[in-house]
C-alpha cells in the first residue's frame, strides 16, 4: 500500500486531533471516491474520509468483522460535512504486495481457503442479513440508467450486450440466496497477509449476509486482473471447494456485475 507523507489532514473533526497530535502522517488513498491516511503512532491507525452517508455501513460491518476476529478495531466514526472513520492498523501487507504476486499459485491457493474459512463462520449476528436483495437491486437500477461497463472483465464472463447480461440476470437471478458471511468486495487489496498467513480483511463496506459465488466472482476476478492471465480460474475455485461451486450462479453474478 503506497503511502505519501504530508503536512496535515484538511477538515479532520476535533475529537480525532488526540490522534494526530506529534504523529507523522502519510496519503495512502487509491480511489477517487475517499481518501485514506495512515497515522504513524504506536501500532499505528489508519483514518478514512469520503462524502457524508457513504461510510457508515464500512464502519458497521468492520466492528462486525472485528467481533469475528477477521478485521481492523474501530475507533471512533463521525459523520459531519464528511465522513470520517478511524481504525487501527493491520498487521501485514496486502496481497498485491510483490512478495505475494511473486509466487501465484500459492497466492491463488491461500486466497482460495481464505474465502473458504470466511464462509464457513457463524453469521446469525451479522447487521446486515440480506445482501442478495440489495445487490440485485443494484443492478436492476444501474440497468435503468444505462451503467453498462464489462471492460474490466475476463472474455469468459463477457457479455456483447447490456441486453443479453440482462436476460442472464433476470433468468438466474433466482438461484442467488443469502447462505454465507460474504465479504463483497474479495479483491486482493482487501486482503492482509502476515508472511503468507492470515491477518484481517479491510474494505468490508459490500459485506453482509449474501451468496457465496459474489465473492467467488471477485475472487476469480482479481487474480485475473492483478496477474494479468484468467489461468487460475479453475485452480481457485479447485482450492475452494468445487462442492459449493455452481459455475451457472458465477454467471448470473457477471452479468449484475456489468451493471456496476
Amino acid at each position: 500500500m503506497k503511502k505519501v507523507k504530508i503536512d496535515k489532514i484538511v477538515g479532520v473533526p476535533k475529537e480525532f486531533d488526540v490522534f494526530l497530535k506529534g504523529a507523522e502522517i502519510f496519503d495512502s488513498s487509491c480511489s477517487p471516491e475517499a481518501r485514506v491516511y495512515y497515522i504513524k503512532s504506536a501500532d499505528g491507525l489508519y483514518l478514512k474520509t469520503a462524502a457524508k452517508g457513504t461510510l457508515q455501513r464500512e464502519a458497521l460491518m468492520t466492528d462486525y468483522f472485528h467481533k469475528k476476529g477477521l478485521g481492523a478495531e474501530v475507533i471512533d466514526f463521525k459523520s459531519l460535512d464528511n465522513d470520517w472513520f478511524l481504525t487501527t492498523a493491520v498487521k501485514g501487507e496486502d496481497c498485491v504486495n510483490e512478495i505475494y504476486l511473486s509466487d501465484p499459485k500459492r497466492l491463488c491457493d491461500t486466497l482460495a481457503v481464505t474465502l473458504r474459512a470466511l464462509h464457513e463462520i457463524d453469521f446469525s449476528d451479522c447487521p446486515i442479513k440480506d445482501r442478495v436483495s440489495e445487490y440485485l437491486t443494484l443492478a436492476e437500477e444501474n440497468f435503468e440508467t444505462g451503467n453498462y461497463d464489462k471492460s474490466h472483465f475476463p472474455d469468459s464472463f463477457g457479455y456483447r450486450s447490456a441486453k443479453e447480461a440482462y436476460k442472464v440476470l433476470q433468468e438466474g437471478k433466482g438461484a442467488l440466496k443469502n447462505e454465507v458471511l460474504i465479504h463483497g468486495d474479495y479483491c486482493l487489496p482487501n486482503i492482509m497477509l502476515d508472511d503468507w498467513k492470515f491477518s484481517d480483511f479491510i474494505d468490508v463496506g459490500n459485506g453482509g449476509v449474501g451468496d457465496r459465488h459474489i465473492d467467488l466472482f471477485w475472487g476469480t476476478w482479481t487474480l485475473w486482473f492483478n496477474l494479468n492471465t484468467n489461468d487460475y480460474y479453475n485452480r481457485f475455485l479447485d482450492a475452494y471447494g468445487r462442492d459449493k461451486v455452481d459455475t451457472e450462479i458465477l454467471k448470473t453474478v457477471a452479468a449484475a456485475e456489468v451493471f456496476g
